[in-house]
């Protein structure tokens, strides 16, 4: 089974959709006892960094999911839900970040476009995760800001816009898109089947 962490944010059921659109057991959870149970976890995110933080500290399952990682089960974050894996963000600088990866995430430097950076943008790929698809995969992307890793080798995927932006990040167990997977037609659906089928 795999558990969409249910913290009051997020496109909850346009993942768990996308997830049953592959055959996939999936179930949206705000449950300790579920994210243990579960083979593999999701951790979404919209909107601000700093209220996805105060939502998630609110539900008492930062500990779990820490754990969780710890113990290497797979989790896959989506945009905001990649970027609180962080330690911070200058969209909130007063909120600190899961800390699972050193770095921070900063505003896109792109002054002759528009911010944000919203719709379909080829991504460069060299990770499992995106094994079956073409070289340069379109995704779905809404976001001004991006993760900026301490350690470059966590990036397994940028994108252009304005300077190169990180697109995905892994480590181990771990996996995480900027992009929306779940709103990337069967592109976005491969690299789910990708993420089902890791660890």
């Amino acid at each position: 089974m795999i558990a969409v962490i249910d913290y009051g944010v997020g496109n909850l059921f346009s993942v768990e959709k996308a997830f049953a659109a592959i055959g996939e057991e999936v179930k949206v959870t705000g449950e300790a006892e579920d994210l243990k149970m579960a083979d593999k976890l999701v951790l979404p995110g919209v909107g601000a960094f700093g209220d996805c933080m105060k939502n998630l500290e609110a539900t008492d399952l930062i500990p779990i999911i820490l754990e969780q990682i710890n113990n290497k089960k797979p989790l896959l974050g989506i945009c905001v839900g990649l970027q609180i894996l962080f330690e911070g963000s200058e969209e909130s600088p007063n909120s600190k970040g899961l800390g699972v990866f050193k770095g921070m995430v900063r505003r896109i430097n792109a002054p002759q476009l528009k911010i944000p950076h919203m719709g379909w943008n080829s991504v460069t790929t060299h990770n499992s995760l995106f094994e079956g698809l073409n070289e340069n995969p379109y995704f779905y992307f809404v976001h001004s800001y991006h993760a900026v890793p301490e350690d470059r080798s966590l990036i397994t995927a940028t994108t252009e816009y304005g300077e190169t932006l990180t697109a995905a990040v892994a480590r181990d167990n771990i996996y995480a898109t900027q992009f929306h997977p779940e709103k990337s037609g069967d592109v976005g659906l491969q690299l789910l089947k990708n993420f089902v089928n890791m660890g």
